[in-house]
């Protein structure tokens, strides 16, 4: 993390007998200093705690139901934090939260979560990954399901307002998907996903979120 304001315990180390509360002086005024620093200036510090008590302060949750916003793009996790306020992408957890995050600091935190390195997943079915391979690099053509790679990146990398898929918790994924094949997430401006979810069974799903899990974006 950002080491502004901070004093290095050497430099303070009293050198001779009576410096010690010198030392101790400028020890107090440095730490002082650091917590009066306009938090634009500290945007690299840890982030909301209600963020980092689901989703871990490097944006990796270890829950399979939260997902993981490392290095999500700003302007994707900017405009999901902003649908969740308004209830555009509703959520029972993540709507009452985001209406507590001032707007000033979502770009913080956008910020400091798309510096975060993404940790990819398990793959429990190496069966099922191999579908999941075949669906996200050729689609399925008979049901006129586009490769998912043709939006989010060959790696899960994701590009422009096409967010990160590479690591995320299969479970996760595969719930996403199913809430736009259900039409219970419909904030996709441009109703792709709704569009592309409702001709996937369900097993193509479950099939895809297993593959996109072993993604390492890079």
């Amino acid at each position: 993390m950002i080491e502004t304001g901070k004093v290095s315990a050497q430099i303070l180390r009293p050198r001779r007998a009576g410096s010690g509360n010198n030392a101790t002086l400028i020890l107090a005024l440095a730490f002082l200093a650091s917590a009066l620093l306009p938090l634009a200036v500290r945007a690299e510090d840890p982030p909301n705690p209600v963020c980092t008590a689901c989703h871990n302060e490097d944006g990796n949750s270890v829950v399979p139901d939260y997902p993981k916003i490392a290095g999500l793009d700003v302007a994707y996790f900017t405009k999901q934090i902003a649908d969740f306020k308004k209830f555009k992408r509703v959520s029972e957890i993540m709507g009452p939260i985001a209406t507590q995050i001032a707007d000033s600091e979502i770009e913080l935190l956008a910020a400091y979560y798309s510096k975060q390195k993404r940790i990819s997943g398990v793959v429990t079915d190496q069966n099922l990954a191999a579908k999941g391979l075949m669906i996200y690099a050729e689609g399925i053509v008979d049901n006129a399901v586009p490769a998912c790679g043709g939006c989010h990146g060959e790696k899960g990398e994701g590009a422009n307002n096409f967010p990160r898929l590479a690591g995320q918790h299969a479970s996760y994924t595969n719930t996403q998907l199913l809430n736009f094949k259900n039409q219970v997430r419909n904030n996709d401006a441009r109703k792709v996903m709704r569009a592309i979810a409702m001709r996937m069974t369900e097993q193509d799903m479950q099939a895809v979120s297993e593959y996109i899990t072993s993604l390492k974006g890079e």
